[in-house]
């Protein structure tokens, strides 16, 4: 039986969810004749021959809202996601199918590449599975929360007409999307989740056999790629969207079935990205000498402008999800707190409705169009994080995986309603008071995330000092008899972090002699800023410079860079670069940096000049 668990964030994620709430999912789709939802309509298919993508919209908004209504008890939302739900299920045709595009182009039909495409694009531009999979994620969030035996068969029904398709209809799946077939493949992640909610073997062989498919292309070669040490970026065009989601299916593949190849494959390419592709605001970034925004760059390589897809932090997210159920680990915890504190909100407006497509560490905010995917996929992006926060691992077993003000209530097998709640200002500070309230004394065990970056952390319970190893990137598991009432203080000491990168390039050739030849041709150092979970950018240098090279003081970091307080008018601590031939350079978290003001620039990385004087941190 599953048991509920009722979570309350507040603080700058709370405030994000109501914005996201009473912004972008009340007001984007309200019922059938919303724009996003109104393609789906008979008379828009019948001439729509365009293979567009607009019909994502429609399943991010259902799981989105699903889980908004769920958590707030919206009735007005609530109302609307039935209505829109209904209208979906309504519109489904006899053999499943529920898209936008008209009968010729739809997925069923074999559309093979076209011949010089650089990312094996169909002669058909399509996106019709891509937009089935985020319909059949979104109808089973509804169920999920709302359940209805005609959400949970529309969802069903997409899953075999998908299966029949690709069996006996004979086509591959990676001839339905481009990118090599990745924005087809996707389907992994709903079929894999199909089978986790039904138990129907159907879909574990619909999910397997997409995988196969997968791997079976030698352009894509999904599991032999990664096996053979391959870099994210060189897995199909390493397009950062559409990789991460592959490999959310394929965690939920290895749930289902627990090969430990898939498992293999997915620690080697979330190290890929997390050591090579990841700005320091955490989500996947690449972009620069691409024929597209939204690839990877080459490993190692780095560039300040290079393009974070807020589409991108999404699949970022779910993936860091999948893999904190699977393995517990904290490192993916921390990589969700990360992205979602700097990233994610970075890329969020404070209305609730404006979203930037993309952010830069430094570049310019821009906010995005009506139809661009990353709004709907910023909205679904801040309503995964209630449930990763707080979490009932057990019924005798709570984590705390994100830190933040707010609370979690939940029914624990021995000590029966319980409720922890977080009372601080993170991530502007790193002391937090946790309260721990239950309605019986009882033993449970308590898991507490030690953050990455928190060296010489230190914990209490109840004043008493906690003596085991406090490790970064950890938890700290506390198994005790709980008193109702009993209070747990952590302290994360958060000192101003400098991060250093290198933009290096050398040229390798051999000499006649066969001796090899190699010679530094670029070479560009920069520095960036970091205290606590979140990066810190400044703006314009001098009101108008969109770039800066500094000459760093001799001496340690501690000697240059001072904390300041707030501002009257805005959140977290700031941080005073005194350089002493210039007036000091102030830093502010990056994502309110310039004020959340559409045509804002925000300036992370500062490059540094060539003073063989500087003293490396």
């Amino acid at each position: 039986m599953h048991t509920p668990v009722d979570v309350r964030l507040g603080g700058l994620l709370g405030d994000a969810l109501e914005a996201n709430r009473t912004g972008r999912l009340s007001h984007f789709i309200t019922d059938a004749q919303s724009p996003a939802i109104e393609i789906f309509g008979r008379e828009w298919k019948l001439r729509n021959t365009e293979g567009d993508w607009y019909g994502e919209h429609a399943g991010k908004w259902l799981v989105a809202a699903a889980k908004a209504a769920a958590r707030s008890g919206d009735p007005a939302l609530l109302a609307n996601l039935r209505q829109v739900a209904d209208f979906l299920v309504a519109e489904q045709e006899a053999d499943g199918y529920l898209g936008t595009y008209s009968s010729g182009h739809r997925f069923m039909q074999k559309q093979p590449p076209k011949p010089g495409t650089w990312d094996g694009a169909p002669s058909v531009r399509t996106w019709d599975v891509w937009t089935h999979s985020y319909l059949i994620l979104g109808f089973l969030e509804v169920h999920k929360h709302f359940p209805e035996p005609r959400y949970l068969d529309a969802a069903r029904r997409i899953g075999d007409l998908c299966l029949h398709t690709l069996t006996v209809g004979g086509i591959d799946i990676t001839e339905l999307g481009n990118h090599h077939g990745m924005s087809a493949t996707v389907l992994m992640d709903p079929a894999a989740e199909l089978y986790l909610v039904t138990g129907e073997k159907r879909y574990l062989e619909l999910a397997e056999l997409i995988l196969k498919q997968a791997n079976d292309n030698p352009d894509l070669a999904l599991l032999d790629r990664a096996l053979a040490g391959a870099d994210a970026a060189e897995i199909a065009t390493g397009k950062a969207y559409q990789l991460a989601w592959n490999l959310v299916g394929l965690a939920k593949l290895h749930r289902a079935t627990g090969n430990p190849v898939y498992r293999q494959v997915l620690d080697r390419l979330w190290t890929s990205i997390r050591d090579n592709h990841l700005s320091l605001g955490g989500g996947p970034w690449g972009g620069v000498a691409h024929r597209s925004r939204e690839v990877f760059n080459a490993p190692f390589a780095f560039n300040p402008q290079a393009y974070v897809e807020t589409c991108s932090t999404l699949a970022w997210i779910q993936l860091n999800r999948e893999l904190l159920a699977i393995s517990g680990d904290a490192k993916f915890a921390g990589e969700i707190e990360r992205s979602a504190y700097n990233d994610l909100l970075g890329a969020q407006a404070p209305n609730g409705e404006d979203w930037c497509y993309y952010v830069f560490p430094n570049g310019k905010r821009v906010h995005t169009t009506y139809w661009r995917c990353c709004k709907s996929s910023g909205a679904m992006a801040l309503e995964e994080l209630p449930a990763i926060a707080w979490q009932r691992i057990a019924d005798d077993h709570v984590a705390v995986n994100l830190y933040g003000p707010g609370e979690m209530t939940t029914t624990l097998a021995q000590a029966g309603q319980v409720s922890l709640t977080q009372h601080t200002d993170y991530p502007f500070d790193g002391a937090i008071h946790l309260v721990v309230r239950s309605e019986h004394v009882a033993n449970f065990r308590l898991s507490l995330r030690i953050p990455g970056w928190a060296d010489q952390a230190a914990i209490q319970v109840n004043g008493v000092a906690v003596t085991a190893d406090l490790l970064p990137d950890t938890y700290v598991e506390l198994m005790r008899a709980w008193q109702p009432g009993d209070e747990i203080t952590l302290n994360f000491p958060m000192r101003p972090a400098v991060h250093r990168k290198l933009n290096r390039n050398v040229q390798e050739s051999f000499a006649p002699d066969g001796s090899p030849v190699a010679q530094e041709v670029l070479r560009y150092e920069y520095l960036a800023i970091s205290r606590g979970p979140l990066a810190y950018a400044t703006g314009l240098i001098d009101g108008f410079k969109m770039e800066e090279t500094l000459r760093l003081p001799p001496g340690h970091s501690d000697d240059w860079l001072q904390l300041l307080p707030a501002p009257t008018d805005g959140e977290g601590p700031r941080i005073s670069m005194q350089l002493g031939y210039r007036e000091p350079l102030v830093f502010v978290p990056y994502y309110r940096a310039g004020g959340r003001r559409h045509g804002a620039w925000r300036l992370t990385w500062m490059q540094l000049a060539d003073d063989p004087q500087a003293v490396a941190e």
